[in-house]
């Protein structure tokens, strides 16, 4: 890496990092997962004898200074990790960070004499600070990023068979690009969480007041239609009127919202990663964050932690949830990006990975932490 930004010695290099990290009602922060997955490139660079200055966004914060979106706590935390290194405020404090606006990417890389992109989870963004930098300065990956990428597309190009895709969270939606690629891909797609009811009610079954996107069942019954090898869960464990949980099959009675796969579902799902070679996991079975509806992740998780199989967990809730449980040093992989994940496992491509790859200035330079 430091052939690739010419020397590192008392210069100034400019790290992209994904410091998009969880605060608490109290400004604190929740989980430091990304903080510690970027101090690898941050200490190799800092052991170089460069000066490191961190950017990163956190939030929404619409592109002004908003006190709910400083990175104060996340620079008191970097502080620790890594004194010495210069954490700028949020990006997203400028409108041209999301807008991509030349002026400000002169202002980032100004007095900088290289850039490092390490935010695998934002490189899906063509944002100022992701796609900017390399335009103007020696430019290469850090260690996160070029690991993300060998692992994601490695999935694409030759994943051990059987592969097995295990897909939640709530929108099918917005997984429909990464299951129609998926399909061409895997051998088992196996969908829970929300976006089962969907599917489910394109096969005609009532979901009573579970989450449904009405203006998706028909897409969602081209894809059972094409012959696909989609598994769906065979029962649910809903919540009824007078908060009652209850187990069912998948036709759910009015006033039954499911919240989670059921006990038959989680073992047929976990027999499924047990006998793959290769296992993506993206997206919680349920609504892990209530004890009630837990027992669908965990038992996946707990699959995923003992299956012999290569394990991806692909960013996001799924992340999260592998670590609530303890078991996320089980995983052979666990993504810093849930949406720059399902983006490159369907397209093959980021914006941020391009821009390197644009550069006049680029070589194939990784930070080994």
């Amino acid at each position: 890496m430091s052939e690739a930004l010419g020397g590192l010695e008392s210069r100034r290099i400019l790290v992209r990092a994904d410091l998009n990290v969880p605060l608490d009602a109290g400004g604190r922060i929740a989980d430091d997962f990304r903080v510690e997955a970027t101090l690898p490139t941050i200490r190799w660079l800092t052991g170089r004898g460069a000066a490191v200055v961190v950017c990163s966004h956190l939030g929404r914060p619409g592109g002004e200074p908003d006190s709910r979106y400083s990175l104060a706590p996340v620079r008191e935390r970097l502080a620790e990790r890594a004194p010495g290194v210069e954490l700028l405020e949020n990006l997203r404090f400028n409108r041209g960070e999301t807008g991509n606006d030349d002026r400000f990417v002169q202002e980032l890389v100004e007095g900088c004499h290289g850039y490092v992109n390490e935010a695998f989870g934002a490189s899906h963004r063509a944002h100022a600070s992701i796609v900017g930098p390399p335009r103007y300065l020696p430019s290469a990956a850090g260690s996160l990023l070029a690991r993300e990428t060998e692992v994601l597309l490695g999935l694409r190009a030759a994943p051990k068979r059987p592969f097995v895709a295990v897909l939640g969270g709530a929108k099918v939606s917005d997984k429909l690009g990464v299951i129609a690629a998926l399909l061409g891909i895997a051998d088992e797609v196996v969908i829970g969480g929300g976006m089962c009811f969907t599917f489910l009610a394109a096969l005609g079954h009532p979901v009573g007041d579970s989450l449904l996107q009405a203006d998706q069942v028909e897409a969602c019954s081209h894809l059972l239609a094409s012959g696909a090898r989609i598994r769906l869960p065979s029962d649910i464990t809903a919540l009824a009127p007078g908060e009652r949980v209850v187990q069912a099959g998948v036709d759910l009675r009015p006033g039954w919202r499911g919240l989670d796969i059921g006990p038959g579902s989680a073992a047929e799902f976990s027999d499924l990663i047990a006998d793959a070679g290769t296992v993506l996991w993206n997206g919680p079975m349920g609504l892990f964050e209530d004890p009630r509806f837990a027992a669908g992740t965990k038992v996946v998780a707990q699959a995923m932690a003992t299956t012999r199989a290569f394990t991806v967990v692909g960013g996001g809730d799924s992340a999260a949830a592998v670590r609530r449980f303890g078991l996320d040093r089980e995983m052979d992989h666990v993504s810093t990006g849930g949406g720059a994940s399902l983006e490159l496992i369907e397209r093959g491509d980021l914006p941020g990975l391009e821009a390197l790859r644009n550069s006049q200035t680029y070589r194939k330079g990784v930070a080994n932490g």
